[in-house]
């Protein structure tokens, strides 16, 4: 770890992702999401909309981001009712579908490509989860690949659910090209991080970590989607 080599001797503060565990002795507060608790909100979700399970894909990004990492496992540890589940099989009626998790490496394109090839090899496919928003920051694509289930996901016959909350995706949410969104405040990250830096330097003790909350949308309750 480079910050480990250099040995800063001011305060070091992780903003929207954090340290790996192993390195989080190196700063003094990390301030973003809960990422487990994201994970959590939307299992919620999806159990609410499909209370006797079924088969899902999970799409995350990079295989080794922690912060994506961490919602997958709050996604399955809720599903399964306890911690430490590596993958749903046949867990409390939900499971994982053969070639998924699918890995966009954060690429959008390769992103809608997956939901695409995913929607089409598994016509019966009960449900999709985006733990990060990838696709929906293509808009166009992202419309042409759910067009191709529009009829399945008004129906919820398949339900779609994603992280973030950002303008292209809350437009996704309320155009019902997906169920529930499961959205970060950044903007409160940006807002608070200076004052919080302040502190630091100033000698005074912040909690660790700063958790700066969620925003659920789902049908029964827009929420925050409704109007941004």
């Amino acid at each position: 770890n480079r910050i480990r080599q250099i040995n800063p001797d001011v305060p070091v503060m992780t903003i929207d992702a954090d340290f790996l565990e192993k390195d989080r002795d190196l700063r003094t507060t990390y301030l973003g999401t809960d990422n487990y608790l994201m994970g959590v909100k939307m299992a919620e979700e999806a159990m609410t909309l499909k209370p006797s399970g079924g088969s899902v894909c999970l799409q995350l990004g990079n295989v080794a981001a922690d912060n994506i990492n961490a919602r997958a496992a709050g996604f399955r540890d809720t599903i399964a009712g306890t911690k430490g589940i590596e993958r749903l099989e046949s867990t409390n009626g939900w499971t994982e579908i053969e070639g998924c998790p699918v890995f966009t490496n954060d690429q959008v394109d390769l992103a809608n490509q997956q939901m695409a090839d995913t929607f089409t090899a598994n016509p019966d496919l009960d449900a999709f989860i985006l733990i990060g928003g990838w696709a929906q920051f293509a808009p166009q694509a992202y419309a042409q690949v759910t067009d191709q289930v529009m009829d399945r996901l008004k129906s919820k016959d398949m339900i779609l659910i994603a992280g973030d909350t950002l303008p292209p995706q809350t437009q996704a949410f309320r155009d019902g090209r997906s169920h529930a969104q499961v959205g970060q405040r950044p903007f409160e990250m940006g807002y608070r991080a200076p004052d919080v830096m302040i502190e630091l330097i100033n000698g005074k003790s912040v909690d660790d970590p700063l958790f700066t909350g969620l925003d659920v949308c789902n049908q029964s309750d827009p929420g925050f989607c409704a109007d941004n």
